[in-house]
């Protein structure tokens, strides 16, 4: 049985693919903290890296870890940099088994999606800078990797506090008003749909670059009007505004998203709909 390590693994995808990989491979999770579920790893710091390889064994490395707070990578770059391309340098070094690396759409400037893999990848923020460079590094130095760009990625457990569902659901359960932008456009991604990818790029041992979400193209407003709609929520409690209107940091990219086709094409892979995602979420949450 193949050994699994996960890094970053603490946080809503870690879980998910936990949930998938653990039925036929050993899994390894490791996050930057102590946690009785997994081992401390900090991607940065090459001998902790080496000591979790010579321990464990991986055959297979799942990289989840990385800032992803996209105005705090403009605000301090050195952090970002050497979580987002010297962490993945590191987890390569001295590793020749699948290296599995989760990328973004923030690669892209956000001017003409939704994207394909063969689209030129321009980057607006640092962030999508530090995804980008890292992404090459892997196909120019390392042959036996894959990469998975994916967007929006959300779900509802007790460790998705990022999730753009969990803030909208619990925000209008205590009868919050919110804004939400009406101007940036993706394909919003269930945590439990990519997990399900990510096992079967495991299981072939595919390698190159995939893009994934899912189904439905969707504006971020249109996207928690959905939410309100299968949460049986108040609708009216939601405002729509324009990016600009938030004055952050880190352009976002606006017309955004990823095509499917060629991660369909090859694995046999039909994305679900974000309206029976949510459907499932609602489901488990009221079991």
């Amino acid at each position: 049985m193949k050994n699994i390590i996960i890094t970053g693994g603490y946080g809503q995808l870690g879980v998910a693919c936990k949930k998938y990989l653990k039925k036929n491979f050993n899994i390894v999770i490791t996050g930057r903290s102590e946690s009785d579920e997994g081992v401390k790893l900090d991607i940065t710091d090459k001998n902790a890296v080496a000591r979790v390889y010579s321990k464990f064994e991986p055959d297979v490395v799942l990289n989840l870890a990385a800032m992803t707070d996209v105005d705090g990578c403009e605000k301090d770059k050195l952090s970002a940099k050497k979580i987002n391309i010297e962490g993945v340098k590191n987890l390569c070094q001295n590793f020749t088994g699948h290296f599995i690396q989760l990328s973004t759409d923030y690669v892209f400037d956000g001017l003409s999606g939704p994207y394909s893999e063969l689209d030129n990848a321009y980057p607006i923020s640092y962030y999508g800078e530090t995804k980008l460079v890292a992404e090459n590094w892997l196909t120019n130095n390392f042959n036996n990797s894959t990469i998975i760009r994916s967007n929006v990625i959300y779900s509802y457990t007790k460790r998705t506090n990022a999730s753009f569902v969990k803030w909208v659901v619990d925000s209008l359960k205590d009868n919050k008003e919110i804004n939400v932008v009406n101007d940036q456009w993706n394909n919003p991604t269930w945590t439990e749909s990519i997990a399900v990818v990510i096992k079967n790029i495991v299981d072939i041992g595919l390698t190159g670059l995939y893009h994934y979400g899912d189904k439905d193209f969707m504006s971020r407003y249109d996207f928690a009007q959905l939410i309100t709609k299968v949460f049986n929520l108040d609708r009216s409690l939601i405002s729509p505004i324009n990016t600009s209107s938030l004055n952050q940091t880190a352009k976002r990219p606006l017309k955004s998203g990823l095509k499917t086709e060629k991660i369909e094409s090859e694995l046999g892979i039909v994305p679900n709909s974000v309206e029976n995602c949510l459907r499932k979420i609602r489901n488990n949450l009221s079991k």
